[in-house]
């Protein structure tokens, strides 16, 4: 997939990943994410099969469903099925809530992601109980799922990281780690319970993690992103304007997950907003302070052909 991936980005020039919003609905309510604060419109689903066919003839390789939560779709299974038979690799991310009762509806899913940010606490952090997760989980891997954990590491969560590597070695599952964004859309009061404050901890909890990927924990995320992310400092050039499409739940087409600037809609069509906003886009990436979403950072360094990177691109 890495090779065709970069085949698509670097020769073409055009994005690998469409990245779709699927819905404006949460069954949590999390207080560190802004996106089910937004409601709004959402895509019907004959709106959402056109944009993938679309998206095939465009050259895109990989659907990514997320926020707020896929799961709430009751026509997921019919999109799925649809990117999947256009040949396209397909990705979701779910808080997890309902997985244990959608798991079987889930037959053309490549790559299921699962949020787990701690295990004490998790209560706070997510509001709800870990177990039901934990449940989907399992009957996700029933089902004949890999599951990747992924971990949003906060101020709450530094003294289980290991703990939740080592929950997933017991699940069977893959776990990537991320440092919480401080997103402008929340109130500062929650970052300042929530947002990594003290760095000396932090550092020594990712250190451990790097420890543990070395050791052959089943991390994902390259030692490089790692290395990156230890230091909070966005050592790399940013191409994640280049290589993923955003679309939101009402079709609005943008940039990124920080710079939500509109490029266009998607009943405009998906290569005429992408041709169309090349200007726009590398202004923003010329003035973007760079992020480190996990995504983000590990499709950059791809393009700039990290080789560890490039070894396990399909999680990226």
């Amino acid at each position: 997939m890495a090779a065709r991936a970069l085949w698509q980005m670097r020769i073409r020039k055009r994005p690998f990943v469409l990245s779709h919003g699927i819905n404006a609905r949460c069954n949590l309510s999390c207080r560190f994410c802004e996106y089910w604060r937004r409601q709004g419109p959402e895509m019907s689903t004959p709106q959402i099969l056109t944009m993938l066919d679309e998206a095939r003839d465009f050259g895109i390789g990989v659907y990514n469903a997320w926020t707020v939560e896929p799961l709430l779709r009751e026509d997921l299974p019919e999109i799925l099925r649809h990117a999947k038979s256009l040949g396209l690799t397909t990705s979701l991310i779910t808080n997890g809530l309902l997985l244990r009762k959608r798991a079987k509806d889930l037959t053309d899913l490549d790559l299921l992601s699962v949020s787990v940010d701690g295990i004490k606490s998790y209560r706070e952090l997510r509001g709800t109980d870990l177990e039901p997760i934990l449940d989907g989980i399992r009957e996700a891997r029933r089902a004949g799922h890999e599951v990747l954990m992924n971990c949003v590491i906060s101020g709450r969560n530094l003294g289980e990281l290991d703990d939740l590597v080592h929950l997933a070695e017991s699940l069977g599952c893959w776990i990537s780690f991320e440092p919480m964004h401080e997103s402008s859309g929340i109130d500062d009061r929650v970052w300042g319970s929530l947002a990594i404050r003290d760095v000396f901890a932090y550092e020594m909890a990712v250190e451990q993690l790097i420890e543990l990927k070395r050791n052959g924990a089943p991390i994902i995320n390259s030692l490089t992103y790692l290395e990156i992310v230890k230091d909070l400092e966005p050592g790399f050039r940013c191409h994640a304007a280049d290589i993923i499409l955003h679309v939101a739940s009402d079709g609005t087409i943008g940039t990124c997950r920080v710079h939500q600037e509109s490029l266009g809609n998607v009943a405009d069509g998906l290569a005429r907003a992408w041709q169309a906003s090349k200007e726009k886009r590398r202004k923003i990436v010329e003035e973007c302070e760079k992020c480190l979403f996990f995504g983000y950072v590990e499709n950059s360094l791809l393009y700039e052909f990290v080789p560890e990177v490039m070894r396990r691109y399909e999680w990226m």
